[in-house]
């Protein structure tokens, strides 16, 4: 197994605002998917000087493989204090990986009403995709092992840090 060097997740952010902002419209929302994306749609509203609140995304109920994964212990309340409708959103989640909890996130917006269009922004995209979904916004590509997962989390401080789970 090769040792990866994992970069600075707040450094990341600023650099996933950097893509972002030349595309920026005056209407653009965010959708930040539980959890790790909810924690980067917060600091991009920042870094982007967004106003209002951004919209919060559990997808729980909507993935395909509900039924074998039964309910998530820790589920959140989606909330969504815009109107979709006609909107720019920007979906924002942590890893694009297989690409289905992108499809469930798509799938719940939509029960909101139809966004004039919605891009994906992700602070890291592993590939080996299942489904033909891609970043619109990705500061970093890297590649694991299949045993491997990457994790993002806060710490103490507040502060967005990265972390390799080996798993069987």
């Amino acid at each position: 197994m090769t040792a990866i060097d994992l970069p600075d997740a707040e450094a990341q952010c600023s650099e996933l605002a950097d893509l972002i902002r030349p595309h920026l419209r005056p209407d653009t929302m965010l959708v930040g998917i539980h959890s790790g994306g909810a924690w980067v749609a917060g600091r991009l509203r920042r870094l982007l000087a967004l106003p209002g609140e951004i919209g919060l995304l559990d997808v729980s109920f909507y993935r395909d493989d509900y039924g074998e994964r039964g309910l998530h212990p820790r589920v959140k309340p989606s909330s969504i204090p815009f109107d979709v409708e006609g909107r720019p959103l920007i979906l924002v989640d942590d890893v694009l990986f297989t690409g289905r909890t992108t499809r469930a996130a798509i799938n719940e917006l939509f029960d909101y009403g139809r966004p004039a269009f919605v891009q994906l922004a992700v602070l890291a995209d592993r590939g080996q995709r299942q489904l033909p979904i891609c970043a619109d916004y990705c500061p970093w590509r890297v590649q694991l092992e299949p045993t491997q997962d990457l994790i993002l989390s806060t710490g103490d401080d507040g502060c967005l840090r990265w972390s390799i789970a080996e798993h069987a």
